[in-house]
């Protein structure tokens, strides 16, 4: 019988071995042939020179600082609605139906796709509150992209926090501000930092939104205000590899392996930071 259930977790582990393998080898490889192609493309000009020639030659500062702007419009918008949303649903919602209908809700966003997004933001910011094609435009659409993501994992975040040091805090006489304010949030910050910078890195790699909001097709300059349309890594790739058939390699490759960079330091910064905090626990 012993031998008959070691059998069977054996062969238990060597199943979800080879599912990690299948997941984890795709992912290496697209890696790979990113770094080994588009290694040569990335240099000190390639990322601080204009585009010249129809995107043809030259590099991709325009992009690159365009897509700075937009995640860091989608930040000013998205982490403050997100949290406090968070800590009304963790901390003051009281358990009903109507709760339990935003929760559903909030995670149903979640899963809508990006274009749908995308079309909204077209309608609501571009159109109905005139903002055009902008940088305000493309940050708010990414903001409502990425704030069930902030949302859902700032809540468990709170939620996972132990209720006993609620509990000893408000026996002290702290209010229940006080108490959220100086001994949830900060108990909570690995896992809403990390969510943020999830949010973010998931924003970063987006196209169909700012496509419909704010990238600029060619825009050889840097813009001057929130109300301009600006160039963005993940639109201008898709320009490059799909519009362009006479673009040199180089430069799809330089941009492909330069956005992949920007995501996967943000998914390394959201680890390291969440790695921190989990060793500053004292529970």
């Amino acid at each position: 019988m012993t031998s008959l259930k070691a059998k069977k977790e054996k062969i238990a582990f060597g199943v979800l071995s080879a599912s990690t393998l299948f997941v984890i080898i795709p992912v290496l490889l697209i890696i790979y042939f990113l770094v080994v192609n588009g290694a040569p493309a990335i240099s000190w000009e390639f990322l601080t020179s204009m585009p010249r020639n129809g995107m043809r030659e030259g590099g991709i500062l325009p992009a690159l600082v365009g897509t700075v702007y937009l995640l860091v419009g989608t930040v000013i918008f998205a982490v403050p609605v997100g949290i406090v949303a968070a800590i009304y649903l963790a901390e003051y919602a009281p358990k009903n139906k109507l709760t339990r209908t935003i929760r559903l809700a909030i995670v149903n966003l979640a899963g809508v796709p990006s274009i749908v997004y995308g079309l909204f933001g077209y309608g609501l910011f571009v159109l109905f509150l005139n903002f055009g094609r902008s940088i305000l435009a493309g940050s708010l659409t990414l903001a409502l992209l990425i704030l069930p993501v902030i949302i859902t994992s700032a809540e468990e975040a709170l939620l996972a926090v132990p209720k006993s040091f609620r509990d000893g805090s408000l026996a002290l006489g702290a209010t229940k501000w006080q108490t959220i304010w100086r001994v949830v949030l900060p108990n909570a910050a690995a896992g809403i930092i990390t969510g943020v910078i999830l949010g973010i890195s998931r924003a970063a790699g987006e196209t169909a939104p700012i496509m419909f909001t704010a990238a600029a097709f060619y825009l050889p300059r840097l813009p001057d205000s929130v109300l301009d349309d600006c160039m963005a890594l993940p639109y201008h790739l898709y320009v490059v590899a799909s519009e362009m058939f006479d673009s040199p390699d180089n430069i799809k490759w330089g941009t492909a392996l330069t956005l992949l960079i920007l995501v996967l330091g943000l998914n390394l910064v959201a680890t390291l930071i969440r790695g921190r905090f989990r060793r500053m626990r004292t529970w």
